[in-house]
């Protein structure tokens, strides 16, 4: 139990995605540490590396001094080349060592969590180095702890926890960014409405609408008459908002209605995660 309430549901998501990885991961077979995940480029081990370096700047730890090689072509950007650090400097660790620290890792950052005083406004660093408030380090925690996890049970042929806490707190992420996609990024025009509805372990009927000044919108109430329809399952809905997949790969899984192109447009911009 953390001392700030507003923290709670962030913290009890977080716990419950970090200890099912740590699960996932605990009798893992060295062979079985190597296969690829959906993150590109990524294998089992370098999502648990990922995890365990971001929990460790969430304590304060420095960051590892380490030059990455020239030969990643997954690399692509300073955004990605950050976050690679934390990657490569683990990806010649055995599974003993992989295990044993990212279980030191949880135990502190739970040590930490029950003991936050800090209010939940305090600035802490970000997952890229940027200011952000405490609350919404813990509620990126969460969400990025949740995505891996299910990162880890596709690859490992795992299924579960698609209706977890942490699965409510990446729904509320990925909607965040939606108005954004369909206004701006996929250019809906003004005074048009596009329906998302999601159905399986996490159902919900979502609607973006675009005011006359081109700005997006969000809410839960019904359509009338919206320029595209949007139907598909919640895994298929998070694989696609969180760029683990291209709409053509779950073409069999996505049903569109209404105007196509607009539809295509959206679906080449849903990716809403870095």
């Amino acid at each position: 139990m953390t001392v700030q309430p507003v923290l709670q549901p962030y913290a009890d998501a977080w716990t419950h995605s970090i200890e099912a990885i740590s699960e996932l991961v605990r009798t893992l077979p060295e062979s079985e540490w190597n296969r690829a995940t959906p993150c590109p480029g990524w294998s089992v081990r370098d999502v648990v590396s990922h995890v365990i370096g971001l929990e460790c700047e969430a304590l304060g730890d420095p960051r590892p001094i380490h030059s990455l090689p020239r030969d990643l072509r997954h690399v692509v950007d300073e955004p990605s080349r950050y976050m690679e650090v934390q990657v490569d400097v683990r990806r010649h660790h055995t599974s003993p060592e992989m295990v044993g620290e990212l279980e030191y890792t949880v135990i502190r950052r739970q040590r930490q969590l029950r003991n936050e005083k800090r209010d939940p406004a305090t600035l802490v660093r970000g997952p890229f180095g940027e200011q952000i408030s405490l609350e919404l380090s813990l509620r990126l925690r969460a969400f990025d702890v949740w995505v891996h996890e299910q990162d880890l049970r596709t690859a490992l042929g795992k299924p579960g926890n698609l209706d977890s806490p942490g699965a409510l707190v990446a729904r509320d992420m990925l909607l965040h960014g939606l108005p954004k996609v369909v206004a701006k990024k996929a250019g809906a025009p003004a005074g048009s409405a596009v329906v998302l509805d999601v159905h399986g372990p996490l159902e919900f009927l979502r609607t973006v609408r675009v005011d006359a000044e081109g700005r997006g919108s969000i809410d839960s109430t019904v359509s009338l008459g919206p320029a595209v329809t949007l139907t598909t399952d919640w895994e298929t809905y998070v694989r696609l908002a969180a760029g683990r997949v291209r709409p053509h790969a779950v073409a069999d899984r996505l049903k569109v209605e209404g105007d196509q192109e607009l539809a295509d447009a959206i679906l080449r911009e849903f990716a809403v995660t870095p």
